[in-house]
């Protein structure tokens, strides 16, 4: 297992992002040598990014402690370059790291990451599909392929992560999981349940502190809705 690239992003003006000025972040490309990676803080700040020289415009949605790293497998973009008919650049998904050997998204929640010799981070919950990212890939507006639709389905979403200890990653550093939890809840869980699968919204749960934030308050919503309807009923 091991870190391919590390890829960062530079502001760009698109027409299809609802982002603040137009601007986004998501053309996220390889880079050289070391780069320092950091909890950005928790709201997101001023970039919102973990990533030393990247950019996360849209910081109500992204970025902060529990979206500080994103991660999408290689092999992972292998499949979308057949499905699409068209290369596809490590980082073009929008992801910080492209891994190689690492079940991403098959990741449990809390499980944690040693990258190169320092760097530990942890994961927390799955990248959700947005206009942004479907605008980005050349899919939007075009109902006869509905990419939101396809990436959904596929439910490999790749792993958002937080910064456990800080430190110096780049491309070719070895990747080593030295924590994996006890429960079941996997990345891909966490995304069919926030999208596709909401009744395993309370099995979520079973992650404990390492679920991110926004996906406690989701099952949490849903347990309530459910009490109220069986007293309700």
């Amino acid at each position: 297992m091991k870190l391919l690239t590390v890829n960062v992003g530079r502001p760009k003006y698109v027409d299809y992002t609802n982002t603040p000025g137009g601007v986004t972040g998501i053309d996220k490309r390889p880079v050289e040598g070391p780069v320092l990676v950091a909890d950005p803080g928790a709201p997101a700040g001023e970039n919102g990014s973990g990533v030393a020289g990247d950019l996360v415009r849209d910081t109500v949605h992204h970025g902060g402690t529990h979206q500080a790293v994103y991660a999408f497998a290689r092999e992972d973009l292998d499949f979308w370059e057949r499905e699409l008919g068209r290369p596809i650049a490590n980082g073009s998904f929008g992801e910080n790291l492209t891994t190689l050997g690492l079940d991403v998204s098959g990741a449990r929640i809390g499980e944690r990451w040693r990258i190169g010799e320092r760097v530990v981070l942890e994961v927390t919950s799955g990248r959700i599909p947005c206009r942004t990212f479907a605008g980005w890939l050349g899919e939007l507006g075009l109902p006869e392929k509905g990419w939101l639709k396809r990436f959904t389905q596929r439910a490999e979403p790749g792993a958002y992560l937080k910064v456990i200890e800080p430190g110096e990653i780049r491309a070719g550093d070895p990747v080593e999981i030295v924590h994996r939890p006890d429960h079941e809840v996997t990345v891909g869980m966490a995304f069919r349940a926030a999208s596709t699968e909401r009744d395993l919204l309370p099995s979520l749960l079973a992650a404990g502190d390492a679920l991110n934030p926004v996906l406690v308050s989701k099952a949490e919503e849903y347990l309530s809705k459910q009490s109220a309807v069986r007293a309700a009923g």
